[in-house]
């Protein structure tokens, strides 16, 4: 019964739901070869050991904790010479990392250290016969590729909400260990976090993802899409790149083929037509609700729900809705 690895990814001295979803894949993949463990490495400032009991609720047998002042923030080249000295002394039979910012950096460099090929930004894979499956889109989302990996260990990534996080009856043992090499001394060094906007969950965790197009025809007008997220709650603002090329919004809440990639359960666009470049980026949410006036917008195909009308009469209207459903 091999084991796999799990990179739990934090900032700041906090987990990020990338970390859970990690060690949740990574388990499911253990079990379905017969119960295999998985071993969760977790990497920051001292202090960040607290974060261990969450990752053994999860699902990991084993958290392997590095702390080192050094690494308050993400040093690639300690965290990449650590991870592949964990993996390789393992022998795992896959490794898991997220699609994320930066699971996209630090992967690669694992997977080189290794000599490994990577199959990044999976959807769902398995592990059967010594060999990695996993679903991949192409061609915008057009299509589903089915990649396999026959080298061990198997390193991947995998898309951000592409698995909801789960507690597992599982408890973990933790382990401290030392980073692979000083991180003081490496090359690259952090200087400067630009967080983005406070009060809401980023775009890449958040469960309910609002995002408004060109149909709301000036900056001033995203307050619509602003209150209706307030309104749920829980839910974190994007724009597709139209709207962010004229400024309306920064370039950090643009979703799609060149901006982030994002598959919350809940997707209400607003004033967005669809083009291909957007849908590229959203197409995974569980459930997509459109709002737009043209009936033939390429998002309602594309849509659980779509709504051809005034987005600046329905968004309102919804958001008045939503509301009141909360207070009862």
């Amino acid at each position: 019964m091999p084991n796999v690895f799990a990179f739990a990814e934090s900032r700041g001295g906090e987990l990020r739901k990338a970390a859970l979803e990690a060690v949740t894949a990574a388990r499911k993949a253990a079990d379905a070869q017969g119960g295999g463990e998985v071993h969760a490495l977790l990497v920051g400032a001292p202090g960040i050991g607290a974060k261990a009991e969450a990752l053994g609720r999860h699902g990991a047998d084993v958290v392997v904790v590095v702390e080192h002042a050094a690494l308050a923030d993400y040093n690639p080249e300690a965290v990449a010479a650590t991870a592949a000295e964990r993996i390789r002394a393992g022998g795992y039979a896959a490794a898991v990392f997220s699609a994320s910012a930066q699971g996209r950096d630090l992967a690669p460099r694992v997977a080189a250290k290794l000599g490994v090929p990577l199959a990044s930004d999976l959807t769902s894979f398995e592990i059967a016969n010594g060999e990695l499956r996993g679903a991949h889109f192409l061609n915008i989302g057009k299509v589903v590729a089915t990649v396999t990996v026959k080298a061990a260990p198997a390193v991947l990534t995998l898309r951000p909400g592409a698995v909801q996080p789960a507690e597992s009856a599982k408890a973990g043992k933790v382990e401290a260990a030392q980073p692979a090499v000083d991180p003081a001394a490496s090359r690259v060094k952090v200087t400067q976090t630009i967080q983005g906007a406070k009060g809401r969950p980023d775009l890449g965790e958040a469960p309910v993802i609002v995002s408004g197009g060109r149909g709301l025809k000036a900056p001033e007008n995203f307050k619509l899409v602003e209150e209706l997220a307030d309104a749920f709650g829980n839910a974190a603002v994007g724009a597709t790149r139209a709207v962010t090329d004229e400024g309306w919004r920064p370039h950090s809440d643009q979703i799609g083929q060149t901006g982030r990639t994002v598959s919350p359960q809940l997707y209400v666009a607003v004033g967005i037509s669809g083009a291909i470049q957007h849908l590229a980026g959203m197409r995974t949410s569980r459930t997509i609700v459109a709002i737009n006036k043209d009936k033939e917008a390429p998002i309602f195909k594309i849509a659980d729900y779509g709504v051809v009308g005034d987005v600046f009469e329905i968004v309102p209207a919804l958001t008045a809705a939503i509301r009141d459903a909360k207070k009862h």
